[in-house]
């Protein structure tokens, strides 16, 4: 399952960084982050709850940029 989230971050490198983040979350299979639309799309594991990993890639991308946000 693909799911879009709206994100709020301030420069390409700290979007970079979320992506990582993101992509090292347990549950997802793969995730992009686009700076120019502010937008996550996220791949998420089979089986995978959407909302528990979503709420563990906010946790994960808030360590690595403490001023962005996930909107879920």
């Amino acid at each position: 399952m693909k799911k879009n989230y709206k994100i709020e971050v301030d420069c390409a490198n700290c979007a970079n960084k979320m992506e990582e983040a993101a992509s090292k979350t347990p549950g997802v299979k793969e995730a992009s982050v686009n700076f120019m639309t502010l937008k996550m799309k996220v791949e998420f594991e089979e089986g995978a709850d959407p909302a528990a990993v979503m709420e563990e890639v906010r946790k994960n991308c808030k360590k690595v940029e403490s001023d962005c946000e996930v909107f879920l």
